[in-house]
C-alpha cells in the first residue's frame, strides 16, 4: 500500500477518508470510552453503501485490520484499531417510519436517541436501551435491552431486516425468506459477519410513560433489594424497573443536601394506559421506606431515554463487567452491598437491568443471544473523568465482579464486556449456540476479516 493507492481508494468514496495528517484526525478517531486511546492509520468516513464496498474492499486487498464504528459508544474501544482502516458509519444517518405497518427503518449511523424522536411522532418505539446516546448498530447487533425489553423483547426480537455488505464485498439483504441463517447471526452474534448499513425494525406503541428514579438510602439498600427480588418475579411485563447501586451526583437537579451520597436507586418504567403507571409506581412506594429523591412520574418515553444522557458525556473513562444473573440470594445482596459501598467515584455504579418477561417468550436457539433465562443482565462500570482514575476504576470493577461472580451465569450481555474476557466467556455467554456460530462465520467470514469485535472464530 502506498500514497498512489491510498490516493485512488480516497477518490472512490463519497465520503472523507481522513489519515494521520489531516486536520480533523484527533476529533474523529475519539471514542465514547476516553480510557480507549486508538491511532488508526485510515478513517473511512462512509455515506452510502457503495463507500462501504469500497472499503472493505479497500482493507481486505491491503491486508490491513478492520475495524466498524456505528455510534462509536463500545466500551472496549471496538469502533477503532490501531494501524488499521476504521469504517466510519457515523455518517449514515436517517429514519423512516411507517407508522401503517408500524416498521422503522434505521441507518447504521444513527444513534437511540434520534430513533427515538422520529418514531415518538407516531407514538411508537423500538425496543433499545437506556441513554439515547448509544449507536443503534452496536447495540442491535449484540442484543438491545432497555426499558420496553420486558413487554415487547430484546431489539434483535425486533429486528425484521438488515442490509449487509460482506467481506468479499457483496452486498445482501438478510431477512426471513434471503439469507436468514445470516439473520439469525446477526441477532445477537455481533459485527462478526459483516457490515450492516441498515436496519428495519418493528415498532411498538409508547408515548408518555411513568417514569423516572426513586432513591434511598445505601443503608436500605438490602431491603430494597430483597423487595425487588420478589418483584420481578410476578411483575406486569409493562412494568419495567431496573435497580442501581450507585452515588447521588452533585449537581442539578439533585437536592444539593444529597450530593455524594451513597444509594440505592429504582428507575421505573411503566408503559400502559392512563393513571395505571402512577397505581403501579404508588405500589412501590407504599412497599418501601420513604425515598430520599423521588423523580418518577408521566413523562415522554424518549425523555426517559434521555434523562441520563448529560450524566454519561463522552470522553469519561469506563471499564465494564457484566453478568447473566438468574437469582439474587440474600448472600448475594450483601456482597452488592459491601462492594458498592467501596464504589471508586460518583459516576461508577452497578445496575440489575431486568430480561425477562417477553425475552423469555423466545426460544434459546431462535437467534444468536441465547440467554432466554436469566432474570437481569448486570453492569459494574467503573466511570470516571480523570484519566489518572483509571486504575483504581479498572481494580474496583473487577474486584467487584468477582466477589459477586459466583452467584450468576457464565455468560454476559456482550456489550458489557471488555477485551480481556477471552474465548471461554464468550462460550458461556452464546451457550449452545455457540458452535452454530462458528460455523456461520466460517461460511460468511471464513478469514475473519472482521475480527475487531467480541470475536467468533470460524469453526476448523
Amino acid at each position: 500500500m502506498n500514497d498512489e493507492e491510498i490516493g485512488k481508494f480516497a477518490q472512490s468514496l463519497r465520503g472523507t477518508l481522513i489519515a494521520r495528517d489531516h486536520v480533523d484526525y484527533d476529533e474523529v478517531r475519539k471514542l465514547y470510552n476516553g480510557m480507549i486511546d486508538k491511532r488508526p492509520l485510515l478513517i473511512a468516513r462512509c455515506v452510502d453503501v457503495g463507500d462501504v464496498i469500497a472499503a472493505v474492499n479497500f482493507g481486505r486487498d491491503s491486508n490491513l485490520a478492520i475495524a466498524i464504528r456505528g455510534g462509536g459508544h463500545n466500551g472496549p474501544g471496538f469502533g477503532s484499531v490501531d494501524d488499521g482502516l476504521v469504517i466510519d458509519l457515523s455518517m449514515m444517518k436517517g429514519v423512516r417510519v411507517d407508522p401503517a405497518n408500524r416498521t422503522v427503518r434505521v441507518g447504521a449511523g444513527c444513534v437511540t436517541g434520534e430513533v427515538d424522536h422520529a418514531t415518538h411522532a407516531f407514538g411508537l418505539a423500538i425496543p433499545f436501551g437506556i441513554v439515547s446516546t448509544t449507536g443503534v448498530a452496536g447495540l442491535t447487533l449484540s442484543g438491545g435491552h432497555g426499558y420496553l425489553s420486558r413487554q415487547y423483547g430484546l431489539a434483535i426480537d425486533n429486528l425484521i431486516e438488515a442490509d449487509v455488505v460482506l467481506p468479499d464485498g457483496t452486498f445482501v439483504i438478510a431477512n426471513k425468506t434471503n439469507s436468514p441463517d445470516l439473520l439469525w447471526g446477526l441477532r445477537g452474534g455481533g459485527g462478526n459477519f459483516g457490515v450492516v448499513t441498515s436496519f428495519l425494525f418493528e415498532a411498538h406503541p409508547a408515548s408518555t410513560v411513568y417514569g423516572g428514579p426513586i432513591f434511598w438510602e445505601l443503608e436500605d439498600a438490602a431491603r430494597i433489594m430483597r423487595w425487588y427480588r420478589d418483584f420481578q418475579a410476578t411483575a406486569p411485563d409493562e412494568f419495567y424497573v431496573f435497580l442501581g447501586l450507585q452515588t447521588v451526583p452533585s449537581g442539578d437537579p439533585f437536592p444539593k443536601g444529597h450530593w455524594g451520597k451513597k444509594i440505592c436507586v429504582l428507575v421505573v418504567s411503566h408503559n400502559g394506559a392512563g393513571a395505571e403507571g402512577e397505581k403501579a409506581v404508588n405500589t412501590v412506594r407504599a412497599a418501601l421506606p420513604k425515598p430520599i429523591i423521588d423523580f418518577a412520574g408521566p413523562i415522554p418515553y424518549m425523555a426517559l431515554q434521555g434523562m441520563f444522557d448529560g450524566l454519561y458525556p463522552k470522553g469519561l473513562q469506563w471499564y465494564w463487567k457484566g453478568d447473566f444473573v438468574k437469582t439474587l440470594p440474600d448472600a448475594a445482596i450483601e456482597t452488592h452491598i459491601q462492594q458498592a459501598a467501596m464504589v471508586p467515584s460518583e459516576a461508577s455504579c452497578m445496575h440489575l437491568y431486568p430480561i425477562d418477561g417477553a425475552v423469555h417468550r423466545r426460544a434459546g436457539d431462535e437467534t444468536a443471544w441465547n440467554c432466554r433465562d436469566a432474570t437481569w443482565s448486570m453492569v459494574i462500570a467503573g466511570v470516571g473523568s480523570d484519566p489518572s482514575q483509571a486504575p483504581a476504576l479498572k481494580k474496583w470493577a473487577k474486584n467487584y465482579w468477582e466477589a459477586v461472580h459466583p452467584f450468576d451465569l457464565g455468560g454476559a450481555y456482550p456489550n458489557f464486556m471488555m477485551d480481556d474476557e477471552g474465548e471461554t466467556r464468550l462460550k458461556a455467554t452464546y451457550g449452545g449456540n455457540y458452535k452454530r456460530l462458528g460455523k456461520l462465520k466460517k461460511k460468511y467470514d471464513p478469514s475473519n476479516l472482521f475480527r475487531v469485535n467480541q470475536n467468533i472464530r470460524p469453526a476448523a
